[in-house]
């Protein structure tokens, strides 16, 4: 029996095909199209299987019983017949290349109005098809820039990375962010603050200085590493250059991992820069501090005490920093039995 140029293959050979030459889905196709030969009713096969007309019709329109592989999610390409290829001259082509070449800033816009200029008829899109085209081969040859901007330019830093997509915050000291914050009371007066904080407990450890270098970073290294109640683990940074040079190199000496931020990225150092704000308006801007920086260290590091010791926090569910990392390490110690 032949049915569309194909042979229908007998009952017994119908049933090999159908438990060993297709797959799952075909087979349940296949019940589709062998239910509506027995009823006649496509809208009652498709009430039957629970299916949309659309997709009964589109299979049954494919669906050739000589050939159950139609009922396959692959069998039927879906690329043209009659596939467009460009029709730019070559010599056309050349010319676009030369000028992009000669002018690597200058989009297709502008180079459509130098053909034009050379009484090349040519649209803007079809000179933007073809540098696209050009730089998929790569025929086209672009100058490497060169940054004449600091802040573009990319250093290769010796110690400090990207923050793993996997990285797992579960424990205090896990993460510490550490960020600066300009303070300016008066005209003429800047004072940098150094600020670190715990991303799980809270815990933030203060300094100010006259200013915010690589040095003075290093220094504050020490001072988070003694006055923090738990092993640092990793700290994360944002890309200013007082987080580079000394600063990275004593991270290295200390086997600290330190990660680095994206340019302009902010919210990833979110945890330290909610704490610069609870500092600047719980603080500086109700307290009478001293313009001195020995003094003001001091007045500092009294409401650092204040702001781990006895000042409940909201995240913490209204526990102090102290009180969370007292309960983590009793629940530490319950699950880690003692030999």
């Amino acid at each position: 029996m032949r049915y569309k140029g194909f042979i229908v293959p007998r009952s017994k050979e119908l049933d090999r095909l159908k438990q060993n030459c297709i797959t799952r889905k075909a087979k349940v196709r296949l019940a589709w199209m062998d239910y509506y030969r027995r009823v006649g009713n496509g809208r009652l096969t498709c009430r039957h299987f629970g299916i949309s007309p659309d997709t009964f019709y589109r299979w049954k329109r494919k669906y050739c019983p000589g050939c159950l592989k139609t009922l396959e999610d692959d069998y039927s390409s879906r690329r043209p017949y009659v596939l467009r290829y460009p029709e730019t001259p070559p010599e056309l082509v050349e010319r676009i290349r030369t000028l992009r070449e000669i002018y690597p800033r200058w989009g297709k816009e502008k180079i459509a109005v130098l053909l034009k200029r050379e009484k090349c008829s040519v649209s803007v899109s079809t000179v933007g098809r073809t540098i696209k085209r050009l730089k998929d081969k790569g025929i086209l040859r672009e100058p490497l820039p060169n940054f004449i901007s600091s802040k573009k330019r990319y250093v290769q830093r010796q110690w400090a990375v990207r923050k793993p997509r996997d990285f797992v915050i579960k424990n205090p000291g896990d993460l510490i962010q550490i960020d600066t914050l300009d303070i300016r009371p008066v005209t003429g007066i800047i004072r940098k603050q150094f600020t670190s904080r715990d991303c799980v407990s809270k815990w933030d450890v203060l300094q100010v200085c006259g200013s915010a270098t690589a040095s003075l970073a290093a220094q504050f290294l020490d001072t988070i590493v003694r006055r923090t109640p738990f092993p640092v683990q990793a700290l994360q940074i944002d890309g200013g250059s007082e987080f580079k040079g000394e600063f990275e190199t004593e991270c290295q000496k200390r086997g600290i991992p330190l990660y680095v931020l994206p340019p302009r990225s902010p919210k990833l150092n979110g945890c330290v820069e909610r704490s610069n704000r609870t500092h600047t308006e719980e603080f500086y801007e109700v307290t009478d501090f001293s313009l001195e920086i020995d003094e003001l260290n001091q007045q500092l590091q009294a409401w650092e005490t204040v702001y781990n010791t006895v000042r409940p926090h909201q995240a913490l569910g209204y526990l102090t920093p102290l009180e969370y990392i007292e309960k983590w390490k009793q629940e530490a110690c319950v699950r880690v039995p003692l030999n």
